[in-house]
């Protein structure tokens, strides 16, 4: 494996609002060594302590930065609370991705935090679902038109399974936007666009291995947005498929 794996908190929800501590010391027995947390700025409180605690680090985190009536200064503030991190914008509505001047308007608002966000030692990054690959503006997939109108050192976090939901290739995709993709998202499934049928790595319709090669620099995170059955069994498998597969 090139490096070790990151794991998206949001697979292990449940697990998480009933045991925060547990959880977390149930990922590092299993290797673990770094996790992304989501909704961090309402739950850094009990999050931060949990995490040393289990010798466990946030070098990315998913924060709404762009969602109407937040404060994204707080956000930054509350993500500084973890250390140096990359703050990753999670979601911006599909509505916001149907037009040139809507994706300009994107990627402005988040070029205008990169100062912020640096003054605190952060950097910015976007997270796609399966829009930003379906749409298309000016002839081009809104992602890689969203990338060209983003700052140099705002970065991706590629969903490799949502951007084949979207109708492209990820390998390919990963080619093109070459050192724009600070991270992935590791996931694999049936592609339905609900996020159902989501399974472990290797057992899907995502070229997981492939993309990896495609990316050997970026972050991996696991995620899974939805599992019928317990979560761990993919979440050991994922992380079993990495170390078999990742940087061979």
């Amino acid at each position: 494996m090139s490096r070790a794996p990151s794991i998206q908190l949001y697979t292990l929800r449940e697990h998480l609002e009933a045991d925060l501590p547990g959880t977390l010391d149930a990922l590092a027995a299993r290797g673990f060594t770094e996790v992304e947390p989501f909704r961090f700025p309402e739950r850094a409180g009990e999050l931060r302590p949990a995490l040393a605690a289990a010798g466990l680090s946030t070098p990315t985190l998913h924060g709404r930065l762009l969602t109407e009536g937040v404060d994204p200064l707080r956000v930054l503030d509350a993500a500084a609370g973890f250390g140096p991190a990359t703050v990753v914008e999670p979601l911006v509505d599909a509505s916001r991705w149907a037009t040139a001047d809507e994706v300009r308007r994107t990627a402005d608002a988040l070029n205008t935090l990169v100062d912020e966000a640096a003054a605190r030692g952060l950097s910015l990054a976007y997270h796609n679902h399966w829009w930003e690959t379906e749409y298309r503006v000016e002839g081009e997939v809104a992602l890689e038109y969203f990338a060209a109108h983003l700052a140099p050192d705002v970065g991706l976090e590629l969903d490799i399974y949502w951007a084949l939901v979207g109708g492209v290739d990820p390998v390919a995709l990963l080619q093109r936007l070459g050192d724009r993709v600070v991270a992935l998202h590791v996931k694999d499934g049936s592609l339905g666009k609900d996020g159902s049928g989501q399974s472990a790595l290797g057992t899907g319709s995502v070229p997981v291995v492939e993309a990896l090669r495609a990316a050997p620099g970026p972050r991996r995170v696991l995620e899974l947005d939805f599992f019928d059955g317990d979560v761990w069994e993919p979440v050991d498998a994922g992380r079993a498929f990495l170390e078999q597969h990742d940087g061979r």
